[in-house]
């Protein structure tokens, strides 16, 4: 920002405008360009995964399972660390640069993993910090991405959007479970691991050339006191709209906003903004973020331990069980993704958060009966995570619109390392919960841990939810650059 347009008083609509826009290609194209992120993820947690005993094989890297088991929290690890740094360099650089920035570290680190070249020290470090790279980009995606989705999207489908968008974590594992289970069986393991390590950056170099045409945010732009700048972006992006046949509707004068731009914020500002501003949104974020990412993480890191363990299913086989467990996971957000706009926030969030552990807490005590097969197993937890997953999606949605855009990265970075804190507990506890497969009763029990963690998330959304459906994001969270609060 320009010393020049630090402290000078800005009226704008651009926020209005934004909102009143109709649904065009334009914001298609910016979906698919941007939400990819999640796709990514989703795609390099089950490569990962997939390919772990690979790498135990003499013809490989000849890893110990211990070397294999650090790549995917070197990879989380570099995920927390891309997210709070990237996410601070995303709410003080600009939307676009980052997202532009973030997936190009994604594409070098998980196309230099499959360069990894023998087991010694220094690949296995090599293939460690690779791991690392790769996960600083996606982290980093997390935070930019959600940020600009959410400041581009009108507000009437900006619920519904952000819900779909998050649960494409799952079409990303449907794809690396596909790819590795070619890969793997089809060509020479040593050379199919690496191609696996590929398939994210074939796909994100295609998406890096789609990003060049996307704007910057131009609610960013104008909080940073990039007036000309903003309205050429926002321009840019009417026409858009109305090269596609679309007649748009005058804006309001009464729905200007009046700015007096400051220099970026840090993190300092942002633990103000969470402890002084919102002490009960921040509440909020934190549990939904940290019981949503528990649950997950017992369940998916464990579920080959269940399946292999309790109802003797080969390893061999589990890929496809993996996939029916994620396809439920993707449909969900899918199909109830538009009632968090028509029916509200607060209705949707506290009842997939409950109903998903109601479901579980039943699927607990079927399992301990030995009702359950593997098959029955895998529905249970298709139906469970079919609300669970759009519920996991809507806490990334709560974090990323209650809080002030000039904040808006890192507090969905912050909310989003304590969550990976917490929920890096889930595989540990449910591992030792499954043992050698012998105690149904202990599982039990950890379901129903899981059940009523869940249940709590959704009881807090009850009493400290926010009605933000419909809602521009300066009306949910008023701007730290606004008169309002530029004067206190």
């Amino acid at each position: 920002m320009s010393a020049e347009a630090i402290g000078k008083t800005v009226t704008s609509t651009i926020p209005a405008r934004l909102d009143r826009l109709p649904w065009s290609p334009f914001h298609t194209r910016l979906v698919l360009a941007l939400g990819v992120a999640w796709v990514l993820d989703g795609l390099e947690i089950t490569v990962a995964s997939a390919i772990g005993a690979t790498l135990t094989e003499p013809s490989t890297l000849g890893l110990s399972s211990a070397e294999v088991g650090l790549i995917a929290t070197v990879y989380l690890a570099g995920e927390v660390v891309g997210a709070l740094w990237f996410g601070r360099l995303s709410d003080k650089l600009g939307r676009r640069k980052l997202f532009m920035i973030t997936l190009g570290v994604y594409l070098l680190g998980s196309g230099l993993t499959a360069l990894t070249l023998g087991s010694g020290t220094g690949w296995v470090l090599f293939l460690y910090a690779t791991r690392f790279i790769a996960g600083m980009g996606i982290g980093g995606e997390y935070a930019a991405i959600n940020s600009a989705i959410d400041e581009l999207i009108p507000a009437k489908y900006r619920g519904r959007i952000d819900i779909a968008v998050n649960g494409t974590y799952w079409f990303g594992a449907v794809l690396g479970t596909l790819g590795t289970l070619f890969l793997l069986n089809v060509l020479d393991p040593s050379i199919g691991w690496r191609l696996g390590f590929l398939i994210g950056p074939v796909l994100g170099l295609v998406i890096l050339v789609v990003r060049r045409h996307l704007p910057e945010s131009p609610r960013w732009q104008i909080m940073h006191g990039q007036a000309e700048a903003a309205e050429e972006s926002i321009t840019d992006i009417e026409h858009r709209v109305r090269a596609t046949g679309h007649d748009l509707p005058p804006v309001d004068p009464d729905k200007s906003i009046e700015l007096r731009p400051e220099r970026s914020h840090g993190y300092l500002a942002l633990l103000k903004v969470l402890f002084k501003t919102y002490p009960q949104r921040s509440i909020l974020g934190a549990t939904l973020m940290i019981t949503q990412s528990f649950l997950y993480n017992s369940i998916f890191f464990t579920y080959t331990l269940v399946l292999g363990k309790f109802y003797g299913v080969p390893a061999s086989a589990t890929p496809w069980y993996l996939i029916a467990f994620a396809v439920g996971n993707f449909i969900g957000p899918l199909v109830l993704g538009h009632l968090f706009d028509t029916l509200g926030r607060k209705k949707m969030i506290a009842g997939t958060y409950i109903l998903s552990g109601a479901l579980l807490a039943v699927s607990a005590f079927l399992f301990e009966a030995g009702l359950l097969n593997a098959v029955t197993q895998t529905i249970a937890w298709c139906a469970i995570f079919f609300f669970a997953s759009a519920g996991a999606s809507s806490a990334y949605l709560t974090v990323s619109e209650i809080f002030p855009l000039e904040v808006r990265a890192m507090a969905i970075a912050v909310f989003f390392a304590i969550a990976q804190g917490f929920g890096a507990l889930g595989p540990v506890i449910y591992g030792f919960l499954i043992g050698d497969g012998s105690n149904p009763t202990a599982l039990m029990w950890g379901y129903l841990m899981a059940a009523a963690i869940m249940i709590v998330g959704g009881l807090v959304e009850v009493f400290l939810g926010i009605d933000a459906e419909g809602k521009s994001l300066e009306d949910i969270a008023l701007p730290l650059s606004a008169l309002e609060n530029a004067d206190r």
